[in-house]
């Protein structure tokens, strides 16, 4: 899977427009839009599964936190047996200790990550969508520098 960086330095390299071959430029805008649409429903997908997967750690560490987990549940998750450290908390304060757990912050930020990657697909994709009318442009620049 490519990364944002990656997907950056590829996009650094695909968004260049050859002034003296805008013909190839032109016609090259459709295949960018391939093959950049292609990451782009990849990672919505990915998303989708993310948050799919990321409702059922929120079950389970609800389940987990309110002690309704079996230890072999407990065991099989590899998880701590009093998630709450011997301490009582009121039911409106739980948020505090799911927003605190560290497998929820780390789903939570590949969420997060994969949704700039959409996010700045997204971007890429509306820019091949205009790159006609940069062409455009160049070529009336062309045109008037040259007195036509």
């Amino acid at each position: 899977m490519n990364t944002l960086e990656q997907i950056i330095e590829m996009w650094k390299k695909d968004c260049q427009i050859d002034e003296l071959e805008l013909d190839a430029s032109s016609r090259e805008s459709a295949k960018l839009h391939s093959k950049y649409l292609e990451l782009y429903s990849i990672n919505k997908l990915k998303l989708k599964r993310l948050d799919n997967d990321f409702k059922v750690l929120l079950k389970n560490k609800w389940l987990h936190y309110n002690g309704k987990l079996s230890k072999e549940e407990i065991d099989e998750l590899g998880w701590n047996y009093d998630p709450l450290d011997g301490l009582t908390i009121l039911k409106g304060d739980m948020d505090k200790f799911y927003d605190a757990d560290p497998l929820i912050q780390e789903h939570q930020a590949r969420m997060q990550y994969t949704q700039e990657l959409i996010d700045t697909l997204k971007e890429i994709l509306e820019n091949i969508k205009w790159r006609h009318q940069n062409i455009k442009n160049i070529i009336e620049w062309n045109k008037f520098t040259s007195g036509i």
